[in-house]
């Protein structure tokens, strides 16, 4: 076990915290801990609901499992002054997306894994749930590098029910009566075996981050008794098609008149009718 990497009495101290926090918050519901195992490296893949995710996630461990929940936490959280306190003392990795330092807390990452036997937590996604309906969308290529290059399994962890405490993008949460329901369920390891030994190509860690995703989603559907969708949500599809409906949108602004449009006479329709009318106006309006 990691027992290096962590502080043993901040460890109890936080541990109780958060089972006394969660116990008031939440009715727990975990199946397949038995898939977890004891001891050894091991990546957990979890689906991200809520920004409640890391309790929930790291009482389903700690409690559910017996392992101590070690998690890349991005950067900017490990700024404020306590938590970084908090989370050095409990063995967390911070990470600095798009920086050459992301690259160095994934050789932490693999060393927490390969040299101290703990149990790391992922998401996968990089980011919470965009889908409307909140199932996994399409996945970063981390986890699946990380699994190859140091051979640890992949357990894949579900949950729902977080999104009823915290939803995403809401600072309020729900923290009144009943307690909220929050289900987890574990996978047995991934299927990475077509993966092994492969030369670490874009082809190859597409195929393993798809077989990730795909335990992680069809352990969800299990638990919200649910179809999944055909094709994950795709995230940065979606934003960048939004950005071209805003420049298209834009371009269409610029091309409108200064005047704002404003109404023309619509030309008159030529008949015998109408000659014989302006006829008779022309006599009216000389006084003949």
């Amino acid at each position: 076990m990691a027992k290096q990497r962590e502080s043993r009495w901040v460890k109890w101290v936080v541990s109780r915290i958060v089972r006394i926090v969660l116990w008031m918050l939440t009715k727990p519901e975990w199946k397949g801990t038995e898939n977890v195992p004891a001891q050894g490296g091991v990546i957990i893949a979890a689906n991200h609901l809520s920004v409640t995710d890391p309790l929930t996630v790291a009482h389903f461990l700690y409690i559910g499992t017996r392992r101590w929940p070690t998690f890349t936490m991005k950067d900017s959280v490990m700024k404020i002054p306590v938590v970084r306190s908090v989370a050095r003392s409990t063995g967390q990795i911070p990470i600095k997306r798009g920086s050459s330092d992301a690259v160095k807390a994934l050789g932490e990452a693999e060393k927490a894994l390969t040299q101290d036997g703990s149990s790391v937590i992922f998401y996968p996604e990089g980011t919470c749930t965009r889908d409307p309906n909140l199932w996994p969308m399409t996945a970063k290529n981390g986890v699946a590098r990380l699994a190859l290059t140091s051979g640890v399994p992949v357990v894949p962890v579900a949950h729902w029910g977080e999104q009823n405490l915290l939803p995403y993008g809401s600072k309020k949460p729900r923290l009144l009566p009943p307690r909220k329901r929050i289900q987890f369920r574990a996978g047995p390891p991934v299927d990475l075996s077509a993966y092994l030994g492969e030369p670490i190509t874009p082809t190859v860690l597409d195929g393993a981050t798809k077989a990730i995703m795909a335990d992680i989603t069809a352990l969800q559907a299990e638990i919200r008794g649910e179809e999944p969708p055909a094709e994950p949500f795709d995230y940065a599809k979606a934003r960048r098609e939004q950005a071209e409906a805003k420049r298209t949108e834009r371009a269409l602004e610029d091309r409108a008149p200064e005047d704002g449009g404003a109404e023309t006479e619509a030309p008159r329709e030529e008949t015998p009718q109408a000659e014989a009318a302006d006829s008779d106006n022309a006599k009216n309006n000389t006084g003949a």
